[in-house]
């Protein structure tokens, strides 16, 4: 059907140009409108090959076009997500929260204990939620790098039922070494955790529907890696830096003033 489409619109050129079935004058338009021959395909198609042939860069022009058309698109259906699924964004009650609740600035973070760009925002990124005093910061777990990045989300979300989320959270995102079941519990026992019943806890069916429900919240939003932030209503993949962190505060502020 495309290339019929292209075809018609292509025939104004065999009309010009005298090719095989071409017409002039009043009959132009009601010709165009016909549907195309045989031969007069043919003769489009070989004269749009030639042609393309012949200035190659209008492939790239028109593959930058629909790249963009595409990124367009993309953003308008997240946008419209982060407004449907406001709720399970910023209200869900199994994912942990940090900062201010009350704060007139929410950052949400997807996240793997196990991503090195995760690691390398931590410490600007808590530092800026004490600094400012007024944001809200959500953790959503994420483990999108492997059982081992599953098996600490677990234990992290089961460290909730002992009040410790958030100092063990720190801790495995603070661990240079490697993550597996072995340096969890060891990481668990050393922010005070009982890890006899952090074990026992993991296996809450509910902390499985949270896992599902973040990953299922991430593809509606089309975050595909690790991390990525929603501050105010911007969707912000990859690991900010100190000056575009404290931008796009400034303008969720500003919106939300």
């Amino acid at each position: 059907m495309r290339i019929r489409s292209f075809a018609a619109a292509a025939l104004g050129l065999l009309l010009v140009a005298g090719l095989p079935g071409a017409v002039s004058g009043p009959a132009f338009a009601a010709e165009a409108k016909k549907p195309l021959s045989a031969a007069q395909e043919e003769a489009v198609k070989a004269l749009v090959r030639k042609y393309l042939i012949e200035h190659p860069e209008i492939i790239v022009e028109a593959m930058e076009r629909l790249r963009a058309e595409q990124k367009r698109k993309e953003s308008e259906q997240v946008k419209a997500a982060l407004v449907a699924k406001r709720k399970e964004i910023y209200e869900d009650a199994a994912s942990p929260i940090a900062g201010n609740t009350d704060g007139d600035v929410v950052i949400v973070e997807f996240f793997d204990y196990q991503c090195g760009y995760c690691k390398s925002v931590v410490d600007r990124l808590m530092k800026t939620v004490k600094t400012d005093g007024k944001i809200k910061l959500v953790f959503k777990e994420f483990p999108i790098l492997g059982p081992q990045s599953v098996f600490a989300a677990r234990a992290a979300l089961a460290a909730k039922k002992q009040g410790k989320y958030f100092e063990f959270h720190n801790a495995m995102m603070r661990l240079r070494g490697k993550l597996n079941q072995v340096s969890v519990f060891a990481l668990a026992k050393s922010v005070g955790l009982d890890t006899k019943q952090l074990a026992n806890d993991m296996r809450d069916p509910a902390i499985e529907k949270a896992l599902r429900a973040n990953f299922a919240l991430a593809r509606t939003l089309r975050i595909n890696g690790t991390p990525a932030f929603i501050i105010g209503d911007q969707m912000v993949p990859g690991a900010v830096s100190q000056q575009m962190l404290e931008s796009y505060i400034e303008q969720a502020r500003k919106k939300s003033g």
